[in-house]
């Protein structure tokens, strides 16, 4: 009788209340503030992880969809040298759903000390919507997001094979189909998936806890369990075992299964939450493991 009840309710409620309008949990910003931001993050590093000012950039990237007439404003941060891209390798950290560049600022920064300060860059983008970028966020804007990123890298020199993708919940998704599809700006050579959702046809039936078709309550296509059987470059995959956001069983060991390429690493962390993972495994363990992966031969 519940189940029959909250069938009714979504039912009820999905011309007005759509999944996608909750996956997309953006906030807005009139300025960046990064390591002075003083909101709420996952964690915050001492100072021995802290970047020189010299090798923190941050500027707007044009972003326009293959469907769309115009370009949409969209704001970014490259952690590095900016002439040094050419002969670097590159990780493009794709955030997740909620908040803004300083919210994610501190995980951006952990990654720009694997394997030694500054040893790779990183770049991240606010999506649309998100922080200071304008704009409204969608799933083609996702995709058209992260891919202006990766023109701008193009242009300063970056080529394929120096390319890694990183995506952490929401932001696996167009990590995932970037590295699926060699039909955007550059192609990358590894994909990394922090607590990968499988499809928004899971979240679905996860947060209804029916069989419930996906389309009852959104738009959105996105399969990472799908996208990911396509992908062939070495694959590291982390999750943590008690995430109650996306459930390790039914959204990343889904994804993880799937994956049919040439090489694959697992990392289950016991006694992890959804944003917990690097705290958990502890900083050195987690950048270890990230940079053992990146510089795999």
């Amino acid at each position: 009788m519940k189940k029959i009840i909250l069938f009714a309710l979504i039912i009820t409620l999905s011309s007005c209340l759509r999944l996608d309008d909750n996956l997309f949990n953006e906030s807005k910003l009139s300025e960046y503030k990064l390591d002075n931001y003083t909101g709420e993050v996952d964690f915050r590093l001492d100072h021995s992880y802290a970047i020189p000012d010299s090798m923190v950039h941050v500027f707007t990237l044009p972003s326009q969809a293959s469907d769309e007439s115009s370009a949409t404003t969209i704001y970014a941060v490259y952690i590095g040298n900016i002439s040094e891209i050419a002969a670097d390798t590159i990780i493009m950290y794709c955030h997740g759903n909620k908040d803004h560049m300083d919210f994610y600022w501190q995980r951006a920064k952990l990654l720009a000390n694997t394997k030694n300060k500054n040893r790779f860059g990183v770049m991240m983008i606010d999506y649309r919507g998100y922080g200071m970028s304008e704009g409204k966020p969608s799933e083609n804007a996702l995709y058209a997001d992260v891919d202006a990123a990766l023109k701008w890298l193009k242009n300063k020199g970056l080529t394929n094979d120096r390319l890694v993708m990183y995506g952490f919940s929401m932001g696996t998704a167009p990590a995932t189909k970037i590295t699926a599809n060699n039909n955007y700006s550059l192609f990358p050579s590894k994909l990394l998936l922090e607590a990968p959702f499988a499809s928004a046809e899971v979240m679905v039936q996860d947060g209804s806890g029916l069989a419930l078709p996906g389309s009852t309550v959104t738009d959105l296509q996105i399969n990472n369990g799908e996208e990911i059987k396509k992908v062939q470059q070495p694959f590291f995959w982390i999750h943590g075992e008690n995430d109650d956001f996306l459930s390790i069983n039914t959204h990343g060991s889904v994804v993880y299964n799937n994956y049919q390429g040439t090489y694959k690493e697992q990392h289950r962390i016991p006694g992890a939450g959804h944003s917990t993972i690097q705290t958990v495994m502890g900083f050195s363990n987690y950048l270890n493991a990230v940079g053992d992966f990146i510089t795999l031969q």
